[in-house]
C-alpha cells in the first residue's frame, strides 16, 4: 500500500503540473502583437477558438483524472494502470502543443515590421484565388506564412492536425525566395488549388477516368498510369493556370529550373510530374483555356533551356509517350464535370473569360494610365495582368516587384479596415 500511495502522489503531482503548464498556453491575441493591417480576422478567430477548445477539453480530462486518482476506484488499481492513464494525458498535452506550435509559426511572423502586412495581402490574394462563382463550396479561412525552400506547401483545412482534431484553416507556406514578384502567384495559387480540389473531390473523380484509360494496354498504359499517379499535383497546376494565366507557367518554370538530372528525373514515389513534362503540360493547359501563340513560345523557351539531346533512349521514349498523350489528357481535365460542380465543367466553372490574353492586355493598357482601377480589381486578376505584361515585355523586374509589394499592402489595409468597420456601417 505504501508503494501504491507513493505512485498516486507522484502522478498527482505530475497531473497538477500539466494543469499549470496548460495555463501557460495563452491565446495568441494576448501574446502576438501586430498592426491591424497584418491581421487575418477570420483565420485568427478560427485558430483562437480551436486552441481554446483544445485547452478546455484537455483541462477537463486532467481534472477528471485527478478526481479518479484520489477516489475509491483510483486507489484500487495497480500503479501501472495509474501511469498508463497519465501517459495518455501527457501525450494529448504534447499533441495540443504541436498544434499550438503550427499556428504560432504562422501568426508570430505577423508581428514583423512590413512582413506582417505583406502576409495579410497574400491572405487576401489566396482567399480570392479560392473563390469561384456559383457557391459550389464554402471556402475556409486561409492564412499564409514564409519559410525557406524553393516550393510552397499547404496544410489543408478540414484535415487532421497532430492533436487529432480537424484543422480550422488552410495554412499556406510560401517560399521566401518568391517574395516579392509576380512569380509568387504561381506557387500560392497552386497550393490554393489543392484546397479547391479537395472540396470539389476532383482527384478521386479524375482517378476513376484515368484508371479506365489504363486498360488500353501497350505503351499508352504507362502514360495514363503516370498521369493518375501525378493527378493531385496536376489539378493544382490547372487551378493555378486558370486563375493567373501565363503567370502560372512562368512561375512554375522558376520553381523547377534545377540541374538537368533533376529536371528529367522520373521518381515513381513522387506525386509531382517529371519537371520537364510538367512545364510542357502547364503550357498545354494554358493553350486549352486561353488560346494564344504565347504558350508555344514559352514551351519552346523551356525546351531551349533543357534540350532532350543527350538523354538515354529510354528517357526520351518516356517523355515522347507522355507528350503524345498531353492533348487528350488536357481535354479530359478542362472538360471534367465533377458532381459538386452541378453539371459544369472545370473550364465553365473557373473564371476563364476575363483572363483571356487579349482581355489582360487591354486591362494593362487601361490600368497603366489609371492605377486606381487596378487596386479595385480582384487580386488574382491583377496577378494575371501583371504576368501577361511581363511575358509581353512591358513590365520591368524592378517595377514588377514594386507594384506587387504595393498591391499586397493595399489589399491588406483594405481587408483590415473592412474587418474594423461594424457590419451595420458597411451596409
Amino acid at each position: 500500500m505504501v508503494l501504491q500511495a507513493m505512485a498516486a502522489a507522484t502522478l498527482l503531482h505530475e497531473a497538477q503540473g500539466l494543469l499549470g503548464r496548460l495555463d501557460r498556453v495563452r491565446p495568441f491575441a494576448l501574446s502576438v502583437p501586430m498592426v491591424s493591417a497584418a491581421g487575418a480576422p477570420q483565420a485568427h478567430g478560427a485558430i483562437e477558438h480551436y486552441v481554446a477548445e483544445g485547452r478546455r477539453q484537455l483541462r477537463g480530462m486532467i481534472q477528471a483524472y485527478i478526481r479518479w486518482l484520489g477516489g475509491p476506484l483510483g486507489r484500487l488499481v495497480p500503479p501501472a494502470e495509474m501511469n498508463r492513464r497519465f501517459v495518455f494525458l501527457r501525450m494529448r498535452f504534447n499533441a495540443l502543443l504541436s498544434d499550438f506550435d503550427i499556428f504560432a509559426d504562422v501568426l508570430t511572423q505577423r508581428s514583423e515590421h512590413g512582413l506582417g502586412v505583406l502576409l495579410a495581402g497574400l491572405d487576401a490574394f489566396a482567399a480570392d484565388a479560392l473563390a469561384i462563382p456559383g457557391a459550389f463550396y464554402k471556402s475556409p479561412p486561409v492564412i499564409c506564412y514564409l519559410d525557406r525552400g524553393p516550393g510552397a506547401a499547404i496544410r489543408r483545412a478540414r484535415t487532421r492536425l497532430p492533436g487529432g482534431r480537424e484543422n480550422p484553416v488552410a495554412i499556406i507556406r510560401v517560399p521566401r525566395e518568391r517574395m516579392v514578384g509576380s512569380g509568387i502567384a504561381s506557387s500560392l495559387v497552386h497550393e490554393v488549388g489543392h484546397q479547391a480540389a479537395n472540396m470539389l473531390d476532383l482527384v478521386a473523380s479524375l482517378k476513376i477516368i484515368l484508371k479506365g484509360l489504363q486498360r488500353t494496354g501497350g505503351t499508352m498504359r504507362l502514360a495514363w498510369t503516370l498521369w493518375e499517379r501525378w493527378i493531385s499535383e496536376i489539378v493544382a497546376d490547372l487551378w493555378s493556370v486558370a486563375m493567373v494565366g501565363i503567370s502560372s507557367s512562368l512561375g512554375l518554370m522558376g520553381v523547377v529550373s534545377l540541374p538537368r538530372s533533376f529536371v528529367f528525373r522520373v521518381a515513381l514515389n513522387d506525386p509531382h510530374p517529371v519537371p520537364w513534362i510538367r512545364v510542357k503540360l502547364s503550357c498545354a493547359m494554358g493553350r486549352a483555356l486561353y488560346p494564344d501563340p504565347q504558350w508555344d513560345s514559352v514551351a519552346k523557351v523551356w525546351e531551349a533551356f533543357y534540350p532532350t539531346t543527350g538523354l538515354e533512349a529510354a528517357g526520351r521514349r518516356l517523355l515522347a509517350i507522355l507528350e503524345s498523350t498531353i492533348p487528350s489528357f488536357v481535354d479530359i481535365l478542362v472538360n471534367h464535370r465533377p458532381k459538386l460542380l452541378r453539371g459544369n465543367s472545370l473550364k465553365e466553372a473557373l473564371p476563364v473569360n476575363e483572363r483571356q490574353p487579349a482581355q489582360l492586355r487591354r486591362l494593362w493598357q487601361v490600368w497603366r494610365e489609371e492605377a486606381a482601377h487596378m487596386q479595385r480589381a480582384r487580386p488574382a486578376l491583377v496577378f494575371a495582368v501583371l504576368g501577361q505584361a511581363k511575358v509581353d515585355g512591358l513590365l520591368e523586374a524592378d517595377r514588377e516587384s514594386r507594384m506587387v509589394g504595393e498591391f499586397l499592402n493595399h489589399w491588406a489595409l483594405t481587408r483590415g479596415l473592412h474587418a474594423l468597420i461594424p457590419c451595420e456601417k458597411r451596409s
